[in-house]
């Protein structure tokens, strides 16, 4: 194993020794204290059975081996990617009866699609909604009568709130259900071209439009690298889903066969199994250090710095920006697939997919393959792929030892880049998050004059006006969570990439996120602390020369005044405290943590 993934590990480890400890202290006494149904009283039991059909009821009354299997649903048809869940409950509780176990629809969380809000005033709840998944799948697994919770979510904010709740019922086995990409559409290139011409007015709406829904045209996860598809690649390399689940179609053969299965698994894994695993105790430093190292040997998405450190709160794990930079610095890129190549998602799995990646990186030694999965101990269940034998029975066979396509998948001995997707940038300006593994080489290092501005229509309106045809760091301030939810500031890519095409150097430096498809751009997003609490973003002027590089890791204003200026606090833009219930958030605003503490607004106890 590589010695720096140890000290990473060990220094987590370490820092987490009390929270952890007490957080494993709970999963214990509540595992101590059995499966509560057995001990509730007979009207509550009678209600959580009541609309049950009556061989459910008999196998719960009478069967105490049976589990009682949640099943949380983050269901609608905004979303293209959770569409195919219209289904799942019946598929499951049929797979769970086959084997003398009931599954009950525990509830329904919000999901909402960044795609729709991108650019529009729902972008400010979006950070925030994860909290709200989280508070929402408590309220379903709050009733105590479950043994397992098999969750279903795919997209942006979903899995991330699904599994921060999980954990908080550590005690009991939980599996997430993926459903699968939609089909290739149009390629991401074509598709990148078309908003850009539209950013620069060469085609109209109607031209954008179709390019859009070539793009985007099934049920199906966007088929792009965004967070979604991260979150996918999270949940299978930190052995929380099926080996080689992630990335198969909704419609595929193998989908039904694979809900089934993990119907059926998470079932042989609750208290009453021989094989009990609680998820509290599945997910440790280790599993969360092997989900880094995942998103930066493929450049994953960036929000995933601020959900992972959530994440890894609600299991008594600190995590630190630091952490991820020391990774980044030793793990290779093994992935180009769109925004940090020409590549979407189905090509990734055609060229060998997460089996081949997860053996790679563990042969280099840049993973732990001793960690506890969904599937027992070990990793190496996930060097395999899913399969149908001639009679259609599901099975798994080791994936193929080298890449199918040395454009998308590279082997860990000859990678696209020798260090991983992010950078943590740090200087008088706070730290930062780059995204590196879709930016140029020769664009990491940026040096040249700051145009603040403090909304996204402000910029775009300067770009129109043709104030930014030169070289610029472009500083948006005042979008972080405490300030307006921390939006994605996605709109922008267009219009900062044709800068950047027409021969400029450009940058963004922002206290806001960008979304999981950004990259091109050289971008120090996540900026902390926040120019809405006092963060010295606030004090940068029109003018002041910044440095942006991505080699040094730093972050600085370099106007020699710069330090003597007296703090400054960006006053919050009183239009987006209301309208389209953000000021339903005003709460979630005010209780937020920084962005590198995971922008948590909901309480935990460690």
């Amino acid at each position: 194993m590589h010695p720096q993934l140890e000290a990473v590990t060990e220094r987590v480890r370490e820092r987490s020794r009390q929270s952890r400890a007490r957080y494993l202290h709970q999963i214990e006494q509540a595992v101590a204290a059995g499966p509560v149904r057995e001990q509730l009283a007979c009207t509550n039991l009678a209600h959580s059975y009541a609309a049950s059909a009556d061989d459910e009821k008999l196998i719960l009354r009478q069967n105490h081996r049976a589990s009682n299997i949640a099943i949380v649903s983050a269901y609608n048809d905004m979303l293209s990617a959770h569409a195919p869940y219209r289904t799942y409950p019946e598929q499951i509780k049929a797979a769970l009866a086959a084997s003398g176990h009931v599954g009950q629809m525990a509830g329904g969380v919000p999901a909402m699609c960044d795609g729709v809000t991108q650019g529009q005033t729902g972008m400010e709840l979006s950070l925030f909604s994860r909290d709200v998944i989280a508070l929402s799948t408590a309220v379903a697994l709050s009733h105590q009568v479950f043994d397992g919770a098999l969750l279903l979510g795919i997209c942006d904010k979903i899995v991330p709130g699904l599994l921060m709740a999980a954990l908080r019922f550590g005690h009991m086995p939980a599996i997430f259900v993926p459903a699968g990409p939609m089909p290739s559409g149009i390629s991401n290139g074509e598709k990148a071209k078309v908003r850009q011409d539209y950013a620069a007015g060469k085609v109209g709406r109607d031209e954008l439009l179709a390019s859009e829904m070539a793009s985007y045209h099934s049920e199906g996860t966007c088929t792009f690298y965004g967070t979604a598809n991260s979150n996918q690649m999270l949940m299978e390399i930190m052995g929380l889903q099926l080996p080689g689940s992630s990335f198969i179609n909704p419609h595929d053969a193998l989908r039904l066969p694979l809900t089934r299965y993990a119907a059926q698994r998470v079932a042989e894994m609750t208290a009453l199994s021989p094989d009990f695993m609680p998820l509290g105790q599945l997910v440790d430093e280790r599993t969360l250090i092997n989900g880094v190292v995942g998103l930066m040997a493929t450049g994953g998405s960036t929000n995933h710095s601020i959900h992972l450190i959530a994440i890894a709160r609600m299991a008594g794990i600190i995590l630190d920006w630091q952490d991820m930079a020391d990774l980044s610095d030793i793990v290779p890129l093994l992935a180009r697939v769109y925004p940090n190549g020409k590549a979407d998602i189905n090509a990734f799995q055609q060229a060998g997919g997460m089996s081949f990646v997860i053996r790679e990186l563990a042969q280099a030694g840049l993973l732990h393959t001793d960690v506890n999965t969904i599937m027992g101990k070990g990793l190496e269940a996930y060097y395999q792929e899913p399969w149908l034998d001639h009679d259609g029975n599901l099975g798994w066979r080791m994936g193929g030892a080298e890449s199918l396509d040395l454009d998308i998948l590279a082997p860990a001995h000859a990678p696209f880049m020798r260090e991983g997707g992010m950078k943590l940038v740090a200087g008088n300006l706070g730290r930062a998050v780059m995204k590196v593994s879709a930016v140029p080489d020769d664009r990491w290092v940026i040096d040249a004059p700051a145009r603040v501005f403090y909304s996204q229509d402000a910029v775009l309106a300067a770009y129109r006006a043709g104030e930014l045809n030169q070289d610029v760091v472009v500083v948006l301030a005042g979008q972080g969570p405490g300030a307006n939810g921390m939006p994605e500031l996605h709109q922008l890519t267009p219009a900062l990439t044709n800068l950047q095409d027409a021969g400029y150097r450009v940058a963004l430096v922002t206290d806001g996120r960008l979304s999981g498809a950004s990259g091109k751009v050289p971008a120090a997003i996540h900026v902390c602390p926040e120019a809405g609490k006092g963060g010295p973003l606030a004090k940068v002027r029109d003018g002041d020369r910044i440095l942006l590089d991505g080699h040094r890791g730093e972050l600085n204003v370099k106007d020699d005044d710069f330090a003597a200026r007296p703090e400054a606090q960006t006053p919050p833009d009183e239009a987006s405290q209301w309208g389209v219930g953000r000021e339903l958030f005003a709460g979630f605003r005010e209780r937020a943590t920084p962005a590198d503490q995971g922008a948590l607004s909901i309480g935990w106890s460690e």
